[in-house]
């Protein structure tokens, strides 16, 4: 080749064909591997979980029975189940409506020198590490709760027809399915009402500047423009709230009062499959039928998780096809 002179083109698309390749296979390798690793976290479950499946059958999924002294030996999965999916759908009912507000005032509302420093507040929440949203909770929300929420509205709301019976106060402790669902809330919200902030940026601003052209206010340009625009990824964001909700161990676990008996309202103490599982699983025994309980409700936690994902991507997909 004369001095100076290019490469020929087969030699650059031989180059780069093996690169291409080689990033192929690595793209291929980690996805492979993800999988590899989901997979063996659910054997891994599931063998555990066998010895308790066996020995209770479905019955275990629907019993409220909780004993793990030796000899008796009675496990249920329905309170903790119970206790997980209704205090995080009541932390999601407390924190959308706060991280939609917060969204569209640091959006359309707030003037730019105070949009960063909110929003970097707001953020700054998810750093704060779940132990400590569980002590301050267990020390500052829980009195607080206790003294007035609960004794100062649970009698008025208590004799509302109907629904009464969820706002009935029977234990005066603090700690119940409310106070762990405004953990809950405090801490997924700046999941949700970041995603919320970020999507609505995106939105183009002719679509806004037309609507409000047409003589739109802010709330029917918000209404008709910017959240069918985004509604996805919005969902998106609750449902990642959601699936901290579903897993949060330790917040939970100072709050809930870790009671293995069904609540009869919602200022009653509860618990929940991560807080069961924290509290018993460093004092079962290796082998045991407890600890074969407790691998079983951890599965049944992967596969509400699982639901619940799934559920909201045939929704999203729903809605995009009509």
């Amino acid at each position: 080749m004369r001095p100076g002179a290019a490469p020929a083109m087969g030699a650059r698309r031989t180059a780069g064909s093996l690169g291409d390749k080689l990033f192929e296979a690595l793209c291929k390798g980690a996805g492979v591997l993800v999988l590899l690793t989901l997979g063996g976290i659910i054997v891994t479950l599931f063998i555990g979980a066998l010895p308790a499946f066996r020995h209770f059958g479905l019955g275990f999924l629907v019993s409220t029975n909780w004993d793990p002294v030796e000899g008796r030996e009675e496990f249920g999965a329905f309170i903790s189940i119970f206790g997980t999916i209704v205090s995080s759908l009541l932390a999601i009912a407390f924190a959308v409506p706060v991280a939609f507000g917060i969204a569209y005032f640091l959006t359309e509302l707030a003037p730019p020198w105070m949009r960063r420093p909110i929003g970097t507040a707001v953020e700054l929440l998810a750093a704060i590490p779940s132990i400590i949203y569980g002590m301050w909770g267990l020390f500052v929300l829980v009195p607080f709760v206790q003294m007035n929420i609960q004794l100062a509205f649970g009698e008025t709301l208590a004799a509302i027809p109907l629904v009464g019976f969820l706002f009935e106060s029977r234990s005066f402790a603090g700690t119940s399915l409310f106070s762990a669902a405004l953990v809950l809330a405090i801490m997924i919200l700046p999941f949700i009402a970041a995603t919320m902030r970020d999507v609505f940026e995106q939105v183009p601003p002719v679509y806004k500047e037309s609507a409000y052209g047409l003589g739109a206010t802010r709330w029917e340009v918000m209404r008709g423009v910017v959240i069918p625009y985004t509604r996805v990824s919005v969902v998106g964001g609750i449902m990642l709230g959601l699936g901290r909700a579903l897993g949060e161990t330790m917040a939970v676990t100072f709050v809930i009062g870790n009671a293995n008996r069904m609540p009869q309202s919602i200022f009653d103490p509860s618990t929940t499959i991560a807080s069961v599982i924290a509290m018993e699983f460093p004092e079962s025994l290796a082998g045991s039928l407890q600890q074969s309980a407790l691998f079983a409700i951890g599965f049944l936690l992967f596969i509400i998780s699982f639901v619940v994902l799934a559920t909201s991507r045939w929704l999203l997909r729903s809605r995009l096809k009509a």
